[in-house]
Protein backbone atom coordinates (compact mmCIF):
# COMPACT_ATOMS: atom_id res chain seq x y z
CA UNK A 1 0.00 0.00 0.00
CA UNK A 2 1.45 3.43 -0.92
CA UNK A 3 2.33 5.81 1.92
CA UNK A 4 -0.24 8.44 2.84
CA UNK A 5 0.05 11.70 0.88
CA UNK A 6 1.81 14.61 2.55
CA UNK A 7 -0.51 17.03 4.32
CA UNK A 8 0.77 20.05 2.40
CA UNK A 9 -0.18 18.62 -1.02
CA UNK A 10 -3.48 16.88 -0.30
CA UNK A 11 -6.02 18.62 1.94
CA UNK A 12 -7.75 16.55 4.59
CA UNK A 13 -11.41 15.93 3.77
CA UNK A 14 -14.27 17.25 5.82
CA UNK A 15 -15.86 13.94 6.83
CA UNK A 16 -19.33 15.46 7.07
CA UNK A 17 -19.51 17.32 3.77
CA UNK A 18 -16.82 15.77 1.53
CA UNK A 19 -15.37 19.19 0.83
CA UNK A 20 -11.83 19.57 -0.51
CA UNK A 21 -10.26 23.03 -0.89
CA UNK A 22 -8.48 23.86 -4.14
CA UNK A 23 -4.72 24.12 -3.79
CA UNK A 24 -4.64 27.25 -5.98
CA UNK A 25 -7.44 29.45 -4.61
CA UNK A 26 -8.95 27.64 -1.60
CA UNK A 27 -12.46 27.26 -3.12
CA UNK A 28 -14.11 23.84 -3.03
CA UNK A 29 -13.32 21.16 -5.57
CA UNK A 30 -16.15 19.16 -7.13
CA UNK A 31 -15.82 15.86 -8.97
CA UNK A 32 -16.33 16.40 -12.72
CA UNK A 33 -17.94 13.31 -14.37
CA UNK A 34 -16.99 14.51 -17.86
CA UNK A 35 -13.28 14.83 -17.10
CA UNK A 36 -12.99 12.29 -14.28
CA UNK A 37 -11.10 14.86 -12.19
CA UNK A 38 -11.53 17.12 -9.22
CA UNK A 39 -12.26 20.55 -10.68
CA UNK A 40 -12.35 23.91 -8.96
CA UNK A 41 -15.42 25.85 -10.03
CA UNK A 42 -13.70 29.12 -9.15
CA UNK A 43 -10.31 28.99 -10.87
CA UNK A 44 -10.64 25.85 -13.02
CA UNK A 45 -7.69 24.02 -11.46
CA UNK A 46 -7.95 20.22 -11.76
CA UNK A 47 -6.50 17.25 -9.89
CA UNK A 48 -6.42 13.64 -11.12
CA UNK A 49 -7.76 11.30 -8.44
CA UNK A 50 -6.54 8.15 -10.20
CA UNK A 51 -2.84 9.02 -10.02
CA UNK A 52 -0.25 10.62 -7.80
CA UNK A 53 -0.97 11.23 -4.12
CA UNK A 54 -4.75 10.94 -4.68
CA UNK A 55 -4.62 7.37 -5.94
CA UNK A 56 -6.29 4.80 -3.65
CA UNK A 57 -5.14 1.30 -2.77
CA UNK A 58 -6.38 -1.78 -4.60
CA UNK A 59 -9.95 -3.02 -4.14
CA UNK A 60 -10.12 -5.44 -1.24
CA UNK A 61 -12.63 -8.05 -0.12
CA UNK A 62 -13.47 -8.42 3.57
CA UNK A 63 -14.23 -11.62 5.47
CA UNK A 64 -17.99 -12.06 5.91
CA UNK A 65 -17.85 -14.27 9.02
CA UNK A 66 -15.51 -11.86 10.80
CA UNK A 67 -17.81 -8.95 10.02
CA UNK A 68 -20.91 -10.77 11.30
CA UNK A 69 -19.03 -11.60 14.50
CA UNK A 70 -18.05 -7.91 14.77
CA UNK A 71 -14.39 -8.85 14.51
CA UNK A 72 -13.38 -6.57 11.67
CA UNK A 73 -10.37 -4.34 12.33
CA UNK A 74 -11.38 -0.93 13.65
CA UNK A 75 -9.74 0.60 10.58
CA UNK A 76 -12.60 -0.82 8.50
CA UNK A 77 -15.23 1.09 10.52
CA UNK A 78 -16.15 4.76 10.29
CA UNK A 79 -18.60 7.12 11.99
CA UNK A 80 -20.48 9.69 9.90
CA UNK A 81 -23.21 12.18 10.68
CA UNK A 82 -26.48 11.62 8.86
CA UNK A 83 -30.04 12.89 8.85
CA UNK A 84 -32.96 10.46 8.65
CA UNK A 85 -35.98 11.27 6.49
CA UNK A 86 -39.23 10.85 8.48
CA UNK A 87 -41.06 9.64 5.35
CA UNK A 88 -38.81 7.16 3.52
CA UNK A 89 -36.19 6.59 6.28
CA UNK A 90 -33.29 7.44 3.98
CA UNK A 91 -30.10 8.26 5.87
CA UNK A 92 -28.15 10.87 3.93
CA UNK A 93 -25.13 12.90 4.93
CA UNK A 94 -26.00 16.59 5.24
CA UNK A 95 -23.98 19.74 5.49
CA UNK A 96 -23.89 20.66 9.22
CA UNK A 97 -24.47 24.34 8.31
CA UNK A 98 -27.81 23.48 6.63
CA UNK A 99 -30.74 23.30 9.03
CA UNK A 100 -33.57 22.34 6.69
CA UNK A 101 -33.87 20.93 3.18
CA UNK A 102 -35.82 18.36 1.20
CA UNK A 103 -35.05 14.65 1.18
CA UNK A 104 -33.54 13.87 -2.23
CA UNK A 105 -35.40 10.54 -2.36
CA UNK A 106 -38.99 11.66 -1.77
CA UNK A 107 -39.01 15.50 -1.59
CA UNK A 108 -40.19 15.47 2.03
CA UNK A 109 -39.03 18.49 4.08
CA UNK A 110 -36.32 17.39 6.50
CA UNK A 111 -35.03 19.23 9.54
CA UNK A 112 -31.40 18.24 9.55
CA UNK A 113 -30.80 17.39 13.17
CA UNK A 114 -28.02 14.91 12.50
CA UNK A 115 -27.10 11.78 14.38
CA UNK A 116 -24.08 9.51 14.28
CA UNK A 117 -24.00 6.41 12.11
CA UNK A 118 -21.33 3.77 12.72
CA UNK A 119 -20.84 1.54 9.71
CA UNK A 120 -18.42 -0.43 7.58
CA UNK A 121 -16.37 1.80 5.32
CA UNK A 122 -16.89 1.68 1.55
CA UNK A 123 -14.24 -0.27 -0.31
CA UNK A 124 -15.14 0.72 -3.84
CA UNK A 125 -16.87 3.51 -5.71
CA UNK A 126 -18.20 3.73 -9.25
CA UNK A 127 -17.61 7.39 -10.15
CA UNK A 128 -20.27 9.43 -11.91
CA UNK A 129 -19.79 9.33 -15.68
CA UNK A 130 -23.03 11.12 -16.66
CA UNK A 131 -23.24 14.86 -16.01
CA UNK A 132 -26.34 16.43 -14.46
CA UNK A 133 -27.36 18.10 -17.73
CA UNK A 134 -27.26 14.77 -19.59
CA UNK A 135 -29.13 13.04 -16.76
CA UNK A 136 -31.86 15.69 -16.80
CA UNK A 137 -32.22 15.36 -20.58
CA UNK A 138 -32.44 11.57 -20.29
CA UNK A 139 -35.21 11.94 -17.71
CA UNK A 140 -37.25 14.45 -19.73
CA UNK A 141 -36.81 12.35 -22.90
CA UNK A 142 -38.05 9.31 -20.97
CA UNK A 143 -41.06 11.24 -19.72
CA UNK A 144 -41.75 12.49 -23.24
CA UNK A 145 -41.84 8.92 -24.53
CA UNK A 146 -44.45 7.75 -22.01
CA UNK A 147 -47.98 7.19 -23.20
CA UNK A 148 -50.69 9.00 -21.23
CA UNK A 149 -48.23 11.02 -19.11
CA UNK A 150 -49.63 14.41 -17.98
CA UNK A 151 -48.29 17.28 -20.09
CA UNK A 152 -48.04 19.40 -16.96
CA UNK A 153 -45.64 16.97 -15.29
CA UNK A 154 -43.41 16.87 -18.36
CA UNK A 155 -43.26 20.65 -18.44
CA UNK A 156 -42.75 20.82 -14.68
CA UNK A 157 -39.84 18.37 -14.95
CA UNK A 158 -38.27 20.34 -17.83
CA UNK A 159 -38.34 23.55 -15.83
CA UNK A 160 -37.69 21.88 -12.50
CA UNK A 161 -34.85 22.43 -10.12
CA UNK A 162 -31.53 20.69 -10.17
CA UNK A 163 -31.19 16.94 -9.83
CA UNK A 164 -29.40 15.43 -6.85
CA UNK A 165 -26.31 13.32 -7.38
CA UNK A 166 -26.35 10.57 -4.75
CA UNK A 167 -24.00 7.67 -4.16
CA UNK A 168 -26.25 4.76 -3.24
CA UNK A 169 -24.89 1.93 -1.02
CA UNK A 170 -24.64 -1.66 -2.25
CA UNK A 171 -23.10 -4.89 -0.99
CA UNK A 172 -21.22 -7.30 -3.23
CA UNK A 173 -20.61 -10.89 -2.16
CA UNK A 174 -18.17 -13.54 -3.35
CA UNK A 175 -18.69 -17.19 -2.42
CA UNK A 176 -17.64 -20.69 -3.38
CA UNK A 177 -20.59 -23.11 -3.61
CA UNK A 178 -20.73 -26.88 -3.95
CA UNK A 179 -24.13 -28.49 -4.47
CA UNK A 180 -25.36 -32.08 -4.60
CA UNK A 181 -28.76 -32.85 -6.09
CA UNK A 182 -31.30 -35.56 -6.84
CA UNK A 183 -34.00 -35.43 -9.47
CA UNK A 184 -35.19 -36.92 -12.75
CA UNK A 185 -34.22 -36.59 -16.37
CA UNK A 186 -37.06 -36.52 -18.88
CA UNK A 187 -36.69 -37.83 -22.43
CA UNK A 188 -39.44 -36.97 -24.87
CA UNK A 189 -40.61 -39.67 -27.28
CA UNK A 190 -43.63 -39.92 -29.58
CA UNK A 191 -46.30 -42.56 -30.06
CA UNK A 192 -48.83 -42.86 -32.84
CA UNK A 193 -52.47 -42.76 -31.83
CA UNK A 194 -55.55 -43.33 -34.00
CA UNK A 195 -58.81 -41.44 -33.67
CA UNK A 196 -62.09 -40.97 -35.51
CA UNK A 197 -62.88 -37.67 -37.21
CA UNK A 198 -66.01 -37.16 -39.37
CA UNK A 199 -66.32 -40.88 -39.83
CA UNK A 200 -62.73 -41.39 -40.90
CA UNK A 201 -59.85 -43.01 -39.02
CA UNK A 202 -56.93 -40.66 -38.61
CA UNK A 203 -53.53 -40.79 -36.83
CA UNK A 204 -51.53 -38.27 -34.82
CA UNK A 205 -48.19 -38.12 -33.00
CA UNK A 206 -48.49 -37.68 -29.24
CA UNK A 207 -45.53 -36.61 -27.09
CA UNK A 208 -44.72 -38.70 -24.02
CA UNK A 209 -41.97 -38.28 -21.42
CA UNK A 210 -39.84 -41.10 -20.05
CA UNK A 211 -38.42 -40.20 -16.63
CA UNK A 212 -35.21 -41.71 -15.23
CA UNK A 213 -33.49 -40.98 -11.88
CA UNK A 214 -30.67 -38.42 -11.90
CA UNK A 215 -28.20 -37.20 -9.30
CA UNK A 216 -24.90 -35.41 -9.27
CA UNK A 217 -22.84 -32.46 -8.09
CA UNK A 218 -22.26 -28.95 -9.41
CA UNK A 219 -20.05 -26.16 -8.17
CA UNK A 220 -19.83 -22.47 -8.92
CA UNK A 221 -17.79 -19.52 -7.71
CA UNK A 222 -19.90 -16.39 -7.40
CA UNK A 223 -18.13 -13.09 -7.96
CA UNK A 224 -19.65 -9.74 -6.97
CA UNK A 225 -23.28 -10.75 -6.39
CA UNK A 226 -24.83 -7.28 -6.15
CA UNK A 227 -27.40 -6.38 -3.47
CA UNK A 228 -28.94 -2.97 -2.84
CA UNK A 229 -28.19 -1.85 0.74
CA UNK A 230 -30.83 0.89 0.82
CA UNK A 231 -34.58 0.94 1.51
CA UNK A 232 -35.13 4.45 0.20
CA UNK A 233 -36.08 3.54 -3.37
CA UNK A 234 -38.37 0.76 -4.64
CA UNK A 235 -36.40 -2.22 -5.92
CA UNK A 236 -38.24 -2.15 -9.25
CA UNK A 237 -36.54 1.18 -9.96
CA UNK A 238 -33.04 0.26 -8.81
CA UNK A 239 -33.18 -3.13 -10.55
CA UNK A 240 -34.32 -1.30 -13.68
CA UNK A 241 -31.08 0.72 -13.61
CA UNK A 242 -29.01 -2.44 -14.10
CA UNK A 243 -26.66 -3.56 -15.45
CA UNK A 244 -23.75 -1.80 -13.75
CA UNK A 245 -20.25 -2.26 -15.14
CA UNK A 246 -18.51 -3.19 -11.89
CA UNK A 247 -15.24 -3.65 -13.77
CA UNK A 248 -15.03 0.16 -13.63
CA UNK A 249 -15.05 0.24 -9.80
CA UNK A 250 -12.33 2.37 -8.30
CA UNK A 251 -10.82 1.94 -4.82
CA UNK A 252 -12.82 4.19 -2.53
CA UNK A 253 -11.52 7.70 -2.14
CA UNK A 254 -13.71 10.37 -0.49
CA UNK A 255 -12.59 12.80 -3.21
CA UNK A 256 -14.98 11.07 -5.63
CA UNK A 257 -17.83 12.34 -3.42
CA UNK A 258 -16.80 15.98 -3.73
CA UNK A 259 -19.93 17.89 -4.74
CA UNK A 260 -22.19 14.87 -4.24
CA UNK A 261 -23.96 13.23 -1.31
CA UNK A 262 -23.75 9.68 -0.03
CA UNK A 263 -26.49 7.56 1.49
CA UNK A 264 -25.70 5.32 4.48
CA UNK A 265 -26.71 1.67 4.15
CA UNK A 266 -29.90 0.60 5.94
CA UNK A 267 -29.82 -3.07 4.88
CA UNK A 268 -27.31 -4.78 7.15
CA UNK A 269 -24.66 -7.22 6.00
CA UNK A 270 -26.54 -10.42 7.00
CA UNK A 271 -29.83 -9.33 5.45
CA UNK A 272 -27.96 -8.47 2.27
CA UNK A 273 -26.34 -11.91 2.19
CA UNK A 274 -29.74 -13.56 2.57
CA UNK A 275 -30.87 -11.78 -0.60
CA UNK A 276 -27.61 -12.67 -2.34
CA UNK A 277 -28.27 -16.29 -1.35
CA UNK A 278 -31.58 -16.21 -3.23
CA UNK A 279 -29.80 -14.97 -6.34
CA UNK A 280 -27.18 -17.69 -5.99
CA UNK A 281 -29.86 -20.37 -5.49
CA UNK A 282 -31.50 -19.41 -8.79
CA UNK A 283 -28.17 -19.68 -10.62
CA UNK A 284 -27.42 -23.03 -8.95
CA UNK A 285 -30.84 -24.35 -10.01
CA UNK A 286 -30.03 -23.45 -13.62
CA UNK A 287 -26.70 -25.27 -13.29
CA UNK A 288 -28.47 -28.35 -11.90
CA UNK A 289 -30.98 -28.42 -14.76
CA UNK A 290 -28.14 -28.16 -17.27
CA UNK A 291 -26.28 -30.97 -15.48
CA UNK A 292 -29.34 -33.25 -15.44
CA UNK A 293 -29.70 -32.72 -19.17
CA UNK A 294 -32.35 -34.43 -21.28
CA UNK A 295 -35.40 -32.73 -22.67
CA UNK A 296 -37.01 -31.93 -19.33
CA UNK A 297 -35.89 -31.91 -15.72
CA UNK A 298 -37.40 -32.46 -12.32
CA UNK A 299 -35.44 -31.38 -9.24
CA UNK A 300 -36.26 -33.17 -6.02
CA UNK A 301 -33.58 -31.78 -3.71
CA UNK A 302 -30.50 -29.53 -3.78
CA UNK A 303 -28.06 -29.39 -0.89
CA UNK A 304 -25.60 -26.48 -1.16
CA UNK A 305 -22.55 -25.83 0.98
CA UNK A 306 -21.24 -22.26 0.90
CA UNK A 307 -17.67 -21.35 1.84
CA UNK A 308 -15.07 -18.60 1.53
CA UNK A 309 -17.64 -15.79 1.71
CA UNK A 310 -16.25 -12.28 1.31
CA UNK A 311 -17.91 -8.94 0.70
CA UNK A 312 -17.44 -5.28 -0.18
CA UNK A 313 -19.42 -2.17 0.67
CA UNK A 314 -19.52 -0.11 -2.52
CA UNK A 315 -21.16 3.12 -3.69
CA UNK A 316 -22.91 3.43 -7.07
CA UNK A 317 -23.87 6.76 -8.73
CA UNK A 318 -27.53 7.75 -9.14
CA UNK A 319 -29.09 11.02 -10.23
CA UNK A 320 -32.37 11.67 -8.41
CA UNK A 321 -35.32 13.93 -9.08
CA UNK A 322 -38.33 14.06 -6.78
CA UNK A 323 -41.15 16.31 -7.99
CA UNK A 324 -44.34 17.21 -6.18
CA UNK A 325 -47.05 17.64 -8.81
CA UNK A 326 -50.67 18.32 -7.81
CA UNK A 327 -50.04 17.04 -4.31
CA UNK A 328 -48.31 13.81 -5.31
CA UNK A 329 -44.58 13.03 -5.34
CA UNK A 330 -43.07 11.50 -8.48
CA UNK A 331 -39.56 10.07 -8.27
CA UNK A 332 -37.17 9.51 -11.14
CA UNK A 333 -33.73 7.89 -11.02
CA UNK A 334 -30.96 7.93 -13.62
CA UNK A 335 -28.01 5.54 -13.69
CA UNK A 336 -25.02 7.86 -13.20
CA UNK A 337 -22.82 5.53 -15.25
CA UNK A 338 -25.01 4.62 -18.25
CA UNK A 339 -27.83 7.20 -18.24
CA UNK A 340 -30.57 4.55 -18.00
CA UNK A 341 -33.81 6.00 -16.55
CA UNK A 342 -36.48 4.55 -14.27
CA UNK A 343 -39.30 6.26 -12.44
CA UNK A 344 -42.84 6.32 -11.19
CA UNK A 345 -45.42 5.99 -13.92
CA UNK A 346 -47.78 9.00 -13.99
CA UNK A 347 -51.03 8.85 -15.95
CA UNK A 348 -53.34 11.49 -17.37
CA UNK A 349 -56.99 10.56 -16.81
CA UNK A 350 -58.09 12.88 -19.61
CA UNK A 351 -55.67 11.34 -22.11
CA UNK A 352 -56.82 7.83 -21.22
CA UNK A 353 -60.50 8.84 -21.51
CA UNK A 354 -59.83 10.49 -24.88
CA UNK A 355 -57.99 7.38 -26.15
CA UNK A 356 -60.89 5.14 -25.10
CA UNK A 357 -63.41 7.45 -26.77
CA UNK A 358 -61.31 7.58 -29.93
CA UNK A 359 -61.04 3.77 -29.99
CA UNK A 360 -64.83 3.46 -29.60
CA UNK A 361 -65.46 5.92 -32.44
CA UNK A 362 -63.04 4.10 -34.73
CA UNK A 363 -64.66 0.76 -33.84
CA UNK A 364 -68.12 2.19 -34.54
CA UNK A 365 -66.94 3.57 -37.88
CA UNK A 366 -65.51 0.22 -38.94
CA UNK A 367 -68.74 -1.54 -37.92
CA UNK A 368 -70.79 0.98 -39.91
CA UNK A 369 -68.71 0.50 -43.05
CA UNK A 370 -68.91 -3.28 -42.69
CA UNK A 371 -72.70 -3.19 -42.31
CA UNK A 372 -73.11 -1.04 -45.44
CA UNK A 373 -70.99 -3.41 -47.48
Amino acid sequence: MPPPPPAETVPAPDDETHRFPCEQCGADYTYDPAKGTLTCGHCGHTENIRSGPWKGSALQELDFRAAVAEQLPEAEIEVTRVSTCPNCAAQVEFDPDTHARECPFCATPVVTGTGENRHIKPKGVLPFAVEERAAHKAMTDWLGGLWFAPNGLREYARKGRRMQGIYVPYWTYDAQTRSSYTGQRGTVYYVTETFQHKGKTRTRQVAKVRWTPASGRVQRFFDDVLVLASKSLPKKYTEGLEPWDLAQLEPYQPQYLAGFRAEAYTVDLEAGFAEAGQKMDRAIERDVRFDIGGDRQRIAHIDTKVSDVTFKHILLPVWLAAYKYRGKTYRFVVNGQSGRVQGERPYSVWKIAFAILLALLIGAGIALVASQQ
